[in-house]
Order: C-alpha cells, then sequence, then structure tokens
C-alpha cells in the first residue's frame, strides 16, 4: 500500500505542475501581443494630442474622480489613478517575478544578483554627467535626473515584440536594472526634488507591511484578504511623498515562492499568471495612452532650451548604453560578479539601449525640474525624441540579435 503512495501523490500533483509550466510558456507570447498593443496606443496617443481634438485628449486624463468612504471623500484626476493607482499593479506583477527570480531564478546567486544594481547605477550617472555637460546653467542643471530612470512598461513591450529569440534572463536583467533604476529615481525625487518627507506616511505603510506579514503567518490563501493591507501601504506612501507604485514592489517581493501543500501551484506563480492578462492589454495600453500624448505645439527651442532637449536626448540613447553597458563590463571584468546564463554581450548592450527608453518617470521629473513652460516642453521632447532613438536602435540591434540566436539554435 505504501510503494502506491508516491505515485499516487505524482498523479496528483502533475496536472497542477503542467499547467503552471504551459502558462510560462504562454507568458513571452502575452508580452509580444501586448507590446505590439502598448506601441499602438503610444502612438494614438502622440496623434490625438497634436490633432484639432488635443483639448479633448487634455480634458480627458484631468476628469475629476472621487473616492467616497462615508464622510471622506478623495478626488484626484484619472490621470492619477491610472499612473498612481492601476500602475502599482504592475509594479507587483513585476514585483513577483523578480522575487521568483531571486528564489530560484536568475538572481539567487549574489554576483548575478548585485549585477543589474551595478548595471543601474551606471545608467543613472552617466546620463546625468552628459546631459551636465550641455546645461552647467543653474536653471537648466535642474533637469540632471530626467534620463536617470528606464521606463518599465516600454522597455518590456519593446523587448517583447523580439519574440522568444531573446533569453529569458536578459528580459529578468531588463527588468531587474528597470526597477533598480526607478527606484534610484524616487530616490532622486525625495532628495532633490521634494521638499520634504511625511514620516507618518511610512508608519502607516509599515503598518500595512506588517498586517500583510500578519496574515502569511496565520496563513491566509485568498488574494482578496491582502486587498485591504495592500491599499494601507499604497496609502501609507502617498501620505509619505513617495510614489505610491512602490508598494506594487513591496508586495511583490513579499510575495511567498513555497505553497502549504505541494500540489498546489505556489502564492507568487498564481497571482502573477492571474493579473498578468490585465496588465498586459488593459493598464499597460491605457498608461501608454494617458501618458504619451506630448503635445509639440509652441515647443521653441531658442534661448538655451535647444540645449535642453540635446542634453535629454542624448542622454537617454546615448548615457544609458554607455553607463549600463561599461558598469556590466567593468563589474564582471574585475570579478565582482559574473553573468547570468544565456546572456551575452549582445544580450547586454541589448538591455543597456532598451534602457534609453525614459518616458514616463522622465517626463513626471521634468514636471518637477521646471517650472518654465519653455524649459519644460523642451525637455519633454528631449524624452521623447530619446526614447524614439533608444526604441529604434534597440529593435535594430535586437533583431538581429535574435536572429543570429535563431540561427546558432537551428545549427
Amino acid at each position: 500500500m505504501n510503494d502506491q503512495l508516491p505515485g499516487r501523490d505524482l498523479s496528483k500533483t502533475q496536472p497542477f505542475v503542467e499547467r503552471a509550466l504551459a502558462t510560462l510558456q504562454h507568458f513571452l507570447h502575452v508580452e509580444a501581443v501586448s507590446g505590439a498593443v502598448l506601441l499602438v496606443a503610444a502612438a494614438a496617443a502622440l496623434l490625438w494630442a497634436n490633432s484639432p481634438f488635443a483639448h479633448a485628449y487634455h480634458d480627458l486624463w484631468n476628469l475629476p474622480i472621487s473616492l467616497r468612504l462615508g464622510e471622506f471623500v478623495f478626488v484626484r484626476s484619472l490621470h492619477f489613478w491610472i499612473n498612481d493607482a492601476l500602475m502599482t499593479v504592475f509594479f507587483l506583477v513585476v514585483g513577483m517575478e523578480i522575487r521568483r527570480e531571486i528564489h530560484e531564478g536568475a538572481l539567487s546567486k549574489f554576483d548575478q544578483a548585485i549585477l543589474p544594481v551595478l548595471a543601474a547605477l551606471g545608467g543613472v550617472v552617466v546620463p546625468a554627467l552628459i546631459y551636465l555637460s550641455f546645461n552647467s546653467v543653474a536653471a537648466r542643471g535642474q533637469g540632471w535626473a530626467i534620463p536617470t530612470a528606464t521606463d518599465i512598461a516600454f522597455a518590456v513591450g519593446v523587448l517583447a515584440l523580439l519574440g522568444r529569440s531573446i533569453p529569458a534572463n536578459v528580459r529578468v536583467f531588463l527588468l531587474a536594472l528597470a526597477i533598480i533604476d526607478d527606484i534610484v529615481a524616487v530616490v532622486i525625487i525625495a532628495l532633490f526634488y521634494t521638499s520634504g518627507l511625511d514620516l507618518n506616511g511610512f508608519a502607516v505603510a509599515s503598518l500595512g507591511v506588517l498586517i500583510a506579514f500578519g496574515f502569511q503567518w496565520l496563513g491566509l490563501a485568498s488574494a482578496f484578504a491582502y486587498i485591504p493591507p495592500a491599499f494601507i501601504v499604497w496609502a501609507g506612501l502617498l501620505i509619505a511623498g513617495v510614489h505610491p507604485t512602490l508598494a506594487g514592489v513591496v508586495l511583490g517581493l513579499m510575495t511567498p515562492v513555497r505553497s502549504a501543500r505541494p500540489e498546489i501551484v505556489p502564492p507568487v506563480v498564481r497571482v502573477q499568471t492571474a493579473l498578468h492578462p490585465w496588465v498586459a492589454y488593459g493598464i499597460m495600453p491605457l498608461f501608454a495612452l494617458a501618458n504619451a500624448g506630448v503635445n509639440f505645439t509652441g515647443t521653441e527651442l531658442s534661448d538655451g532650451a535647444q540645449f535642453v532637449t540635446l542634453g535629454v536626448a542624448l542622454a537617454l540613447c546615448a548615457g544609458k548604453p554607455i553607463g549600463v553597458i561599461g558598469a556590466t563590463w567593468l563589474a564582471v571584468r574585475t570579478g565582482w560578479c559574473r553573468l547570468a546564463p544565456d546572456v551575452s554581450w549582445a544580450g547586454v548592450c541589448l538591455v543597456g539601449l532598451l534602457a534609453g527608453i525614459g518616458f514616463t518617470m522622465s517626463i513626471f521629473i521634468a514636471m518637477l525640474a521646471f517650472t518654465d513652460d519653455k524649459l519644460l516642453n523642451a525637455a519633454k521632447f528631449g524624452v521623447l525624441l530619446g526614447s524614439l532613438v533608444s526604441v529604434t536602435l534597440g529593435l535594430g540591434w535586437g533583431a538581429e540579435y535574435a536572429q543570429r540566436r535563431r540561427k546558432e539554435t537551428e545549427a
């Protein structure tokens, strides 16, 4: 009787394992399709924002939407709810993927996990120096941090367009680098573009984290049970003056990678699989539609504004690759780190090129850096130009890289 138990357990476990593997195999396919949808949404936003109906574009995203809880009323624009609320779900999915990779993937070893950190730092320092080389004047120098962050949604979308020939570990490297990039950008905002942080907000966020840990300790498996503590973390970061989408990263990194019972798929896989289609086909395209609509009407590149555009554009499309690739090469060359399996230097170059896509966070920092509309519009134009060049170079290099990989596989 006992001899049959292992087989019986295996028969129970096998369907769950096969289902999980099948879902993960389709993961890249979903992103490839969603990447095309994302770019179409971005193009539609640009056309709409520069059309005779541009006023309708801006009026739509400024539409006030209120949240009422009894006597409490919280009113924010539709743009806020998309950027600061819905995108938290995107960061949650990304955080869970990084959590899985830290547990058993390309980031599970220290010398591999530290590499994206060093690459991200290189991708922050070099673009800032390039920007300041064109804009040493104090009024324009405030924009030094504009090209420091990688736009995860667009970078991953472009990478997905290249298909399955791109190794999974290259994608993980890009994800890790982009997340670290954004965290560094948030720290920069807090230190250089924020008048002060509210410590009460951090206390509220810490309470939400403790409640989530408590639920895990009690063994609560329902994802819906974690919505209240997730909202508390999000609200706490918002009160603190920190970008609230980081709540998604925090909660994603907290998601358990082991299941209480061996026949059940781990929570980090279950939740990620359930949310991924909604993020890929809903949240990311909506985000692109709401943020990519830069209006070029009235943009004047004179009296120093042209140097803002040039500095931002070059910092993104040249500074980012130089910083990322250079820091990675230095870290590997000195023996501090090593590349993950299937990550070649061609793959590192691809990551460096795609890191130059800096839409959302770059535009956000530009709005904090400049109160002068002339400089602000010049900075936005530089962000768009630099990101467009990065997309073009990334797709060109990536297509060649993918074709080479396919030939090596066939051989």
